[in-house]
């Protein structure tokens, strides 16, 4: 699975020569044009009715994509989640749960009390912010809809935030908020298979808002022009140990002569291990696993002999991976995860359309 995905990604990116290569993705590309068509037609038909679409009486907030792979998602559910909380929301998230054993169930993941489901069950996202955020509620299923209701009957909260949910049309939202990134918001400008996109670029327009994440120090111009733009940079703020504790600074990744292994199994690796260096954080050696990774045997295996080959003392993950490899802490001493921020340069338009949705006057 490993091998095929970064295949896919070499090939698209233009790294494989061969006469065979060449021919797979001419077809790739043909092939994107009638899939990219039946996305329009989908799209169309919920537009027009043809297709139902239902409504939660109370505000949903959409967060999500075009281009497949990393964003930001998960911290800008959090920041919406903590800004909605901090105004004295009762706030649920609703996610499919992916890679879950549970996926397609409704089921609940947090209470706002405690963690009712494992990541193996309700997959690594939800738990990941069920973890970062207490007091938030989350609820997983493959009909958003009727999670909602679920989550209606049994937690009463105020507000939703439907996680990863430009595509998921079977539910209306209040605010659609597109992600994209600022240095390359639409790849290659294909879909799916002869490209990263999920849909066209057209499909932008559904937005009510879009959030533009990675922003260059230069800043760049809006990519949907007439959309109200959001800009935010990813920043990481420091480091936490892999059972959990306080948040310190990198100094003890980052010290001379310290020896530090960085892995993940995310769609952007190289984001997070480039982020390190930023950070003055310079990884002797790096190992990436598939993104949605599960961390059984062979994989703590594979981290570990890697460690002892490189003879490093300090281990960095992300957040996402931290959350499933709580129950190999023992095995992995000296492994932290790396907490992941949005900083915002400009959320005004978000700050201003929160303040909308929420107002006791909106119809």
């Amino acid at each position: 699975m490993a091998d095929l995905e970064t295949y896919y990604r070499d090939l698209m990116a233009g790294k494989r020569s061969g006469f065979g290569d060449k021919l797979l993705l001419a077809l790739l590309r043909i092939s994107s044009r009638p899939y990219a068509l039946i996305l329009r037609l989908r799209a169309l038909s919920y537009r027009l009715g043809l297709l139902p679409s239902h409504r939660l009486p109370r505000p949903v907030i959409s967060v999500g994509n075009l281009v497949l792979g990393g964003t930001g998602k998960t911290p800008m559910v959090a920041w919406l989640a903590a800004q909605l909380m901090n105004r004295g929301k009762k706030v649920c998230v609703l996610s499919r749960g992916y890679g879950g054993s549970a996926e397609g169930e409704i089921r609940i993941v947090s209470d706002g009390e405690k963690l009712l489901l494992s990541p193996e069950e309700a997959g690594d996202e939800p738990c990941q912010l069920a973890g970062m955020l207490p007091g938030l509620l989350v609820v997983i299923g493959s009909n958003r809809y009727r999670a909602g209701l679920h989550a209606l009957e049994r937690l009463n909260p105020d507000v939703f935030i439907l996680d990863d949910g430009y595509q998921h049309l079977k539910l209306k939202r209040d605010l659609n908020i597109l992600l994209l990134d600022a240095a390359n918001p639409f790849a290659n400008g294909l879909t799916l298979p002869g490209g990263f996109l999920r849909e066209a670029p057209t499909a932008a327009g559904r937005a009510d808002l879009v959030v533009c994440t990675r922003t260059p120090e230069e800043g760049g111009a809006a990519p949907v022009p007439g959309k109200p733009t959001c800009w935010t940079k990813h920043r990481l703020s420091g480091i936490v140990p892999l059972g959990g504790g306080p948040i310190s600074g990198f100094e003890a990744a980052a010290t001379q002569g310290t020896r530090v292994m960085a892995f993940s199994g995310i769609a952007n690796p190289n984001a997070f291990f480039d982020g390190l260096e930023a950070v003055g954080v310079r990884p002797v050696t790096t190992l990436s696993f598939p993104d949605h990774a599960s961390y059984g045997e062979q994989e703590i295996a594979a981290i570990l002999r890697l460690k002892i080959a490189s003879r490093s003392t300090v281990l960095l993950t992300t957040q996402k991976d931290a959350v499933k490899l709580v129950p190999h802490a023992e095995k992995l001493s000296g492994c932290f995860a790396v907490v992941l921020e949005l900083d915002f340069q400009e959320a005004r338009p978000l700050e201003e359309a929160l303040v909308t949705l929420l107002s006791p006057n909106r119809e």
